[in-house]
């Protein structure tokens, strides 16, 4: 792109690279705003080794969706955690319930033995 060429602000202008592709279309913002950025957006870098072959998948994955590969792999940790903590929460309930109806079978068993005991005294 020539200097002070003007092109028209369209999404397909963006889409193709003719607009903000250059670094003359960027700015370095402080130290400061940057992790005001990162704080906002909830992120936080870590480091990590994956298969070559896991992460070229989720490179595939997503150049076919049309998304980075680092966005879709968040979005399939977050999948997975969300799957995970309804499981482990399931079964809590469920042993709590199981539980409750044990307490009230060893209560009706125990019934008619304290209502022998009560005449008895």
């Amino acid at each position: 792109m020539k200097v002070g060429q003007k092109i028209n602000g369209t999404i397909e202008a963006w889409e193709s690279r003719q607009l903000g592709a250059d670094a003359s279309s960027a700015q370095k913002v402080s130290l400061e705003k940057h992790q005001e950025i990162e704080q906002a957006l909830g992120l936080q870098m870590i480091s990590i080794r994956l298969d070559k072959d896991l992460i070229q998948s989720f490179k595939t994955i997503g150049q076919f969706h049309g998304i980075g590969y680092q966005p879709l792999m968040r979005d399939a940790l977050k999948r997975f955690v969300e799957s995970e903590m309804k499981s482990i929460v399931t079964g809590m309930v469920q042993s709590q319930r199981e539980l409750k109806v044990q307490r009230v079978k060893s209560d009706a068993s125990l019934a008619p033995e304290l209502n022998k005991s009560k005449k008895a005294a």
